[in-house]
C-alpha cells in the first residue's frame, strides 16, 4: 500500500465545491471538477434518462432521423402569397413565432407586429381598431410551425404577404417564410408604423413579383451548396448572411435581367437585397426547417427538431414527440445593445430562427463566423469554443456543413436530449433584441441559450413512449 500520509496529493474533487476549498486551506492541491447529478437532480427524471441512453429502440431511432435530416435537399422554387399557399391561411389568420400563444399574453414587440399586420391587411383602419379586433377574438392566431412555416422574431405572417417556397426535393416536405424586411424599425422587430406599412406594400407589390420573374428563369435555387459556401466565407446563416445574401444576388440578378420585369424595379429589387446582408436569413430558415421536418416524427427519436421563441416562452420539439411542446420560461438577453438602450429595455428572447441553431447553423457555427462576435458579443476564441462544445450534445455532424477555423470539421448537428440533460450543456443560441414595447424595434443583439427545464420535461415523455416496446 502507498504511504498516503507521507506523499503530496492531488485531488479531483466531484460534488460541492467547499470540500477542495478545505483541502487547498490545508495546504493540499485540488481541482474542482463542475458536476451536477443528471436531470438537475430529480430521481424520476434521472431514472427516466438512464433507462434511455443506450437504449436500442432510440438509438435506431435517431439514425433515421439524423438520416433524413442530413439527406434532405432543401431548394426555392417559387414565391407565392401566404393564403395560397401555407394550409388554413383563409379568413383573418395571423401566424406567429414560436409555440402557441394567446394574444393576452403576447410580448410587446409580437402584440405591435400583429397590430401592424392587421392595418396592413386592411382589416382595420388603424393600430386602435385593430387592437380591438384581437382582443374581441376577431383574428385567429396560430403557431408559423403548425403550418409548415417559420418566421424571424415576431414571426408575422398574414395573408397577404410574399412567401418562399422552400421544397425538399429528397423527402417533399415544404417550409414557407416571408421576406426578409431588412434591420431598424420593421415588422418583425414590432415596429408598425406608416413607413414599416409601406415598405410591406411595396415588398408585396414590387419586390415579390421581380424575385418572382428571376426564380422564373433561374429555375429551382438548392439552398444547402449556398449555405456551405457562404460558411467558407464568413457567415453562421443566423445573425451573419451578408455572403449568403450576396450569392443569393448573384444567382437572382441573371435571372432578372432575362426576365420581363421592369428595369427600375430590377433595379430595386438589386439595391434593395445589396443593402440588406439579413435578407437571406429568411431563406436559411425554412431550409434548415425543411431539413428537421424530415426528421420530425421518428417514433423513439431524442433528436431536437425545432427550438423556437414566441417573447414569453422558449420551446423546443422533439422528433419522437411530435405533438408536444416543451416551454419554459423565455430568456432576456444579455448582449451588445444599441446606443441608449439596456437589459432593462430589452424583450425576452423571440423568433424562430433558432431553426438554424437546431440545424447545426448559427451559434452551433459561429467558429465559421469569428466576425459575428462583433455584433453579438465575445471573442473569436468564444466562437471556436462554443462550436466545440456543441459536439458534446449532438447525434451527429453534417459533412456538408465545415467550419474553416476548425480545420474544415463538420458543424455539430442533431440535438439530442438525452445528451443535454446528462452533460448540463446547453444549445447556444445568438440572436437579436428586440425592444419590450411594441412600435420601438431592435435594440442589440447577443448570445444566450436554450434552458434546461425544455429538455428536462421531454425525457419522461419519451421514455414512456417507448417503455412497452423496450
Amino acid at each position: 500500500m502507498p504511504d498516503l500520509p507521507r506523499e503530496s496529493l492531488k485531488v479531483a474533487n466531484v460534488g460541492l465545491e467547499f470540500f477542495s476549498e478545505n483541502i487547498e486551506t490545508a495546504g493540499g492541491s485540488a481541482i474542482h471538477v463542475d458536476w451536477k447529478p443528471p436531470g438537475d437532480g430529480d430521481a424520476d427524471t434521472a431514472r427516466a434518462l438512464a433507462a434511455l441512453i443506450n437504449n436500442p429502440i432510440v438509438e435506431a431511432a435517431n439514425e433515421v432521423a439524423f438520416d433524413r435530416y442530413h439527406s434532405a435537399n432543401p431548394v426555392v422554387d417559387s414565391i407565392g402569397r401566404a393564403r395560397d399557399d401555407i394550409p388554413g391561411m383563409d379568413g383573418r389568420t395571423i401566424l406567429h413565432a414560436g409555440a402557441p400563444v394567446a394574444w393576452k399574453d403576447m410580448c410587446g414587440p409580437m402584440k405591435g407586429a400583429i397590430l401592424g399586420a392587421t392595418v396592413y391587411e386592411g382589416w382595420a383602419q388603424t393600430l386602435a381598431e385593430a387592437e380591438k379586433m384581437a382582443e374581441n377574438g376577431e383574428i385567429t392566431f396560430d403557431s408559423c410551425h403548425h403550418r409548415n412555416a417559420v418566421g424571424p422574431m415576431a414571426g408575422i405572417i398574414s395573408p397577404s404577404m410574399p412567401v418562399w417556397k422552400v421544397t425538399n426535393t429528397e423527402h417533399g416536405n415544404i417550409a414557407y417564410c416571408t421576406l426578409n424586411e431588412g434591420l431598424g424599425k420593421v415588422l418583425r422587430f414590432g415596429a408598425n408604423s406608416e413607413e414599416v406599412l409601406k415598405r410591406l406594400n411595396w415588398m408585396e407589390k414590387v419586390l415579390a413579383p421581380t424575385l418572382a420573374s428571376a426564380l422564373d428563369n433561374t429555375g429551382p435555387i438548392e439552398l444547402k451548396p449556398l449555405i456551405a459556401q457562404a460558411l467558407q466565407m464568413g457567415d453562421e446563416v443566423h445573425n451573419r448572411n451578408a455572403a449568403a445574401s450576396s450569392l443569393l444576388l448573384k444567382k437572382l440578378i441573371i435571372g432578372a435581367l432575362e426576365s420581363d420585369a421592369a428595369q427600375n424595379d430590377i433595379k430595386s429589387m438589386a439595391s434593395f437585397i445589396a443593402g440588406n446582408d439579413h435578407f437571406f436569413l429568411n431563406l436559411s430558415m425554412p431550409a434548415c426547417k425543411c431539413m428537421l421536418d424530415a426528421a420530425h416524427g421518428v417514433a423513439g427519436s431524442s433528436m431536437v427538431t425545432a427550438m423556437a421563441r414566441n417573447g414569453v416562452m422558449f420551446g423546443v420539439r422533439v422528433s419522437g414527440l411530435p405533438d408536444m411542446w416543451f416551454t419554459s420560461p423565455a430568456p432576456v438577453v444579455d448582449g451588445l445593445f444599441f446606443p441608449g438602450y439596456s437589459r432593462d429595455d430589452a424583450a425576452a428572447d423571440i423568433g424562430d430562427s433558432a431553426i438554424t441553431e437546431t440545424a447545426g447553423l448559427g451559434g452551433f457555427a459561429m467558429a465559421a463566423s469569428p466576425a459575428i462576435v462583433q455584433f453579438v458579443g465575445g471573442s473569436p476564441a468564444d466562437a471556436l469554443a462554443q462550436s466545440l462544445a456543441m459536439r458534446h450534445i449532438t447525434i451527429g455532424a453534417n459533412s456538408q456543413f465545415t467550419l474553416p477555423s476548425l480545420d474544415f470539421a463538420p458543424s455539430a448537428a442533431g440535438i439530442d436530449i438525452r445528451k443535454v440533460v446528462d452533460t448540463g450543456i446547453l444549445p447556444t443560441v445568438n440572436t437579436g433584441i428586440a425592444h419590450k414595447q411594441a412600435g420601438v424595434g431592435q435594440i442589440g443583439a447577443g448570445i444566450t441559450s436554450a434552458p434546461l427545464d425544455c429538455f428536462l420535461q421531454a425525457v419522461e415523455p419519451l421514455h414512456n413512449s417507448i417503455s412497452g416496446n423496450s
